[in-house]
């Protein structure tokens, strides 16, 4: 059975332009934004949970596969989409949330994690066993046969889960490689990013390929359908790296020769529609987006908490959501998700925690606290509807939607159309 992923790669492959976006985010306004957003072609959507996010002990979002299955099927009939034009996909599955046990633990882990995301209907399968747990060599980099063999390990696991469940449904679809920056993005000193040599992308596809055929996976690396490269595109807190197609064309040229593989390109958020067109002509057709959904949703929320006390500040009987000050305050009483990511002196942190493009208060929004301010802020500009002058000083492009009757002057219509903005730069890039 053909899945659309490989009608994407056949496209490819016959000298089109088509490619996918991946959205790799568990936040319900950007999945529901996602499955909103207008589509002509009945293209199917691809969600994506990271290994950190969604595995079998809940993640930091506090969902196993199963449940983000059940989660994203449940926006989808909220908001009337089929679920059966949705993709899901599992990013990074490997040892990455448990590199400080021993290879044998984490691996045993990430064993159990690709066999729950199969069980619970995920499609795409990203392989990634790149990451150094607490007995290997310290000194060196990891041996990256010893990633493929890991890799294989999980490729093994995959199929047999999917053999003993006897759905007759679609078999995985395998991503291979990784290409991702240090933790929390690029230091703002880089100045430029380099892009993957042509002469390791051939090293890890055929480290690979040997290790599935010792494994006796040769059915299965029929269906790997991607390695994951740097096209030269990234982000750190203020800084961007537009794609540039003349640096990245050797790497273009060379997947060519490969008859069933394009690329996966991470980090590609805050690159321009026409970059992304071009990302996705030169074969980087599987493109990853999260950081800059969630920082569209921030966007929007700081903004109506801005009209919020500008409209409502003094106003008898209404109690103001503070939005901005309890999102802050929930990231100071738990600094772990962003104390190692930003620099600088106190101001200059605390700039990064409202408006940095790695957005690390994407971490925050489920705090019980931040998801009450938010409720708050919802409900009382839903009571009472924002003035069209105060929509026009914040959110110009929303104040022109709604003044054409194209969106609701509603607080969750506002939040969605700012995500959706962002989508429609890719939906413009993923098709030619």
């Amino acid at each position: 059975m053909n899945s659309y992923l490989d009608e994407i790669v056949a496209v490819q492959k016959l000298g089109g332009v088509r490619g996918i976006t991946s959205i790799c985010s568990a936040n319900p306004f950007v999945i529901e934004a996602s499955l909103r957003q207008p589509r002509d072609d009945g293209a199917p959507v691809l969600i994506e949970s990271t290994c950190n996010q969604v595995n079998q002990f809940g993640g930091y979002t506090g969902m196993t596969p199963a449940d983000f299955v059940a989660f994203v099927h449940g926006i989808a009939d909220e908001v009337g989409f089929p679920r059966q034009r949705i993709i899901l996909g599992g990013d990074h599955l490997g040892p990455n949330p448990w590199q400080g046990e021993s290879a044998v633990r984490a691996m045993d882990k990430a064993r159990v994690l690709v066999r729950d995301c199969v069980l619970a209907g995920y499609e795409k399968i990203h392989l990634d066993a790149s990451m150094k747990c607490v007995d290997d060599d310290p000194d060196q980099p990891l041996d990256e046969t010893i990633s493929a063999q890991r890799a294989a390990d999980m490729a093994h696991v995959a199929e047999e889960t999917f053999r003993q469940m006897g759905s007759g449904g679609l078999a995985p679809r395998y991503i291979i490689g990784t290409e991702v920056p240090i933790p929390g993005g690029v230091q703002e000193t880089e100045e430029a990013i380099s892009v993957t040599p042509t002469a390791d992308v051939a090293e890890t596809i055929e480290i690979t390929r040997l290790a599935f055929v010792e494994r006796g996976l040769q059915a299965a690396w029929e269906r790997v359908i991607a390695v994951v490269v740097q096209p030269g595109v990234e982000f750190g807190d203020t800084s961007l790296f537009a794609y540039d197609h003349q640096a990245a064309l050797d790497l273009s040229r060379f997947i060519e020769g490969y008859g069933h593989l394009v690329y996966e390109a991470h980090s590609t958020d805050y690159q321009t529609p026409q970059a992304l067109r071009e990302m996705v002509a030169d074969h980087f057709a599987i493109l990853k987006v999260g950081p800059a959904l969630t920082f569209a949703l921030r966007e929007a929320v700081f903004a109506l908490a801005m009209m919020e006390e500008e409209w409502l500040g003094g106003k008898r009987g209404v109690e103001l959501s503070r939005m901005r000050g309890v999102l802050e305050e929930a990231m100071l009483a738990n600094p772990a998700h962003w104390r190692r990511h930003y620099h600088g002196d106190a101001g200059e942190q605390r700039f990064a925690r409202k408006y940095s493009f790695s957005d690390r208060s994407r971490y925050y929004w489920p705090v019980p606290e931040v998801q009450s301010a938010l409720a708050r802020l919802i409900d009382n500009l839903g009571a009472f509807p924002i003035p069209l002058t105060l929509l026009s000083q914040f959110m110009p492009e929303q104040y022109g939607a709604v003044r054409q009757g194209r969106l609701a002057n509603q607080p969750q219509s506002i939040i969605q159309s700012n995500i959706m903005s962002v989508l429609n730069d890719y939906a413009y890039g993923c098709t030619g």
